[in-house]
C-alpha cells in the first residue's frame, strides 16, 4: 500500500567550507508518484555516502553538473521496483541501482536504472561497495592508472575507507608490498590483521613521517585519497618512474582555498607521473571488473566492511562522517526497513 507522503532531502544552500545544518532541507511531500512509459517507481533501501558528493555541492566546473539549489541531493541508491510503467524493461519486485538521490521514493526512466542480479556470496549492499563505484574506482585506478606490478611498493592513503580498503587488497593480490595510511590505531589494526597489508601507519601519530621514511623508504605507486600534506610528503618519496593515482583529496574538500603543493618538482627529477581519473570513464568496462571482484567476494579473499547509518534524515550527518574520520569501510544510509545479509 502506497504511503500518503514521503521524505526527500534537497540542497538548500552551497556550503563555503563544511556542511552545516542549513546546507540541506528535509521535505515531506504528498505521494503522487506514478511511472509513465518506460519508467519505474522505486522504493529506496540504501543510499551511498561518498566523498565526491561534497564536490557536487560546489558551483564550479567539474566532470559532472553540480547539484542545483532545490534539487534532491544526488547519490547512488539501491532500491526495489514497486511499479513498472508501460513498456518498461523492469518488473515489480526487481532490485535496481541508480543515481536516484536522497529520497524515499521516486520515478525514474528505465535508462537511469540497472537491475541487480543477486548471486551466492554477494549481497545487494555490495553493489554500493566493492561492486559499485567505490570498488570500481579502486580496480581501474590501481590497475589502469597506477599499473601496479608484482614486487612494487604500493602506498594507499585513506586506506580504511571504501575505496582505499579495496585498493589495498587488490595490491596484495597483484603481488605488491602494500603500506596503508589511516587515521586511528583501530583502523590500522583492521588493515593489518583483517586485510593483510604489510604495515599500516596512523598519520595522526607524532612520529608518522619519520616512521614512514624508515619503514617504507621510497614508493612505486601512491594511491591518493586525501591530498594535502600527505600527498605533498609522498611527492618526496618517489622512486624513478613512480605513479601517483590522484583519486581524491578529502583533506581539502571543505577548505575554501587549499594551500597547494610544494614538492611537485620531484615529479621531474624522478621522471614520475601524477594522473587524475574519473571512474565513469570506464563504464563500458564495468562488467569485466565486477566479474573479477565478485569472484573474490565469493571465494572470501576480498573482505569488506559496511558502516550503516539508519534513517534518511541522518544522511547529511553521515556525509560529515567522511571528513572527521568517523567511518571504517563503506558508509551507507539505510532508508527502508529492508536489511542486508552482511
Amino acid at each position: 500500500m502506497a504511503p500518503a507522503q514521503y521524505t526527500r532531502i534537497t540542497l538548500a544552500e552551497r556550503p563555503k567550507t563544511s556542511i552545516t545544518s542549513s546546507t540541506f532541507k528535509r521535505e515531506v511531500v504528498p505521494f503522487d508518484l506514478k511511472p509513465g512509459p518506460k519508467q519505474i517507481l522505486v522504493k529506496a533501501h540504501y543510499t551511498s555516502i561518498d566523498p565526491a558528493m561534497r564536490g557536487w555541492l560546489n558551483d564550479a566546473r567539474s566532470y559532472i553538473r553540480p547539484v542545483q539549489i532545490g534539487e534532491v541531493m544526488r547519490a547512488g541508491v539501491i532500491g526495489e521496483v514497486l511499479e513498472a510503467g508501460p513498456g518498461s524493461k523492469f518488473a515489480k519486485g526487481d532490485i535496481v541501482s541508480g543515481v536516484f538521490g536522497w529520497t524515499e521514493y521516486g520515478v525514474f526512466d528505465d535508462k537511469a536504472a540497472e537491475k541487480i542480479h543477486t548471486q551466492p556470496g554477494v549481497d545487494i549492499l555490495d553493489y554500493l561497495g566493492p561492486l559499485g563505484t567505490t570498488g570500481l574506482t579502486a580496480y581501474f585506478g590501481l590497475l589502469d592508472v597506477g599499473q601496479v606490478k608484482a614486487g612494487e611498493t604500493l602506498v594507499v592513503s585513506g586506506a580504511a575507507g571504501a575505496t582505499g580498503s579495496v585498493v589495498c587488497q587488490i595490491g596484495k593480490k597483484k603481488g605488491a608490498k602494500v603500506y596503508a595510511i589511516a587515521g586511528s590505531q583501530d583502523k590500522c589494526d583492521w588493515l593489518e590483521k583483517e586485510l593483510g597489508v604489510d604495515k599500516a601507519f596512523n598519520y595522526k601519530s607524532p612520529t608518522f613521517f619519520d616512521d614512514f621514511r624508515k619503514t617504507v623508504g621510497y614508493l612505486d605507486v601512491y594511491f591518493d585519497n586525501v591530498g594535502g600534506d600527505i600527498l605533498n610528503y609522498m611527492l618526496t618519496r618517489l622512486k624513478p618512474k613512480a605513479r601517483i593515482v590522484l583519486c581524491g583529496a578529502i583533506s581539502d574538500y571543505n577548505k575554501a582555498k587549499p594551500k597547494g603543493l610544494s614538492s611537485y618538482t620531484n615529479l621531474i627529477a624522478q621522471r614520475a607521473r601524477i594522473e587524475g581519473f574519473i571512474v565513469f570513464d570506464y563504464a563500458a568496462r564495468y562488467p569485466e571488473a565486477q566479474r573479477e571482484l565478485a569472484s573474490w567476494l565469493k571465494d572470501g579473499s576480498l573482505k569488506r566492511r559496511f558502516h550503516i547509518v539508519k534513517g534518511l534524515d541522518k544522511a547529511p550527518d553521515a556525509l560529515n562522517l567522511l571528513f572527521n574520520g568517523g567511518n571504517t569501510g563503506k558508509l551507507v544510509v539505510q532508508i527502508s526497513d529492508v536489511k542486508a545479509k552482511l
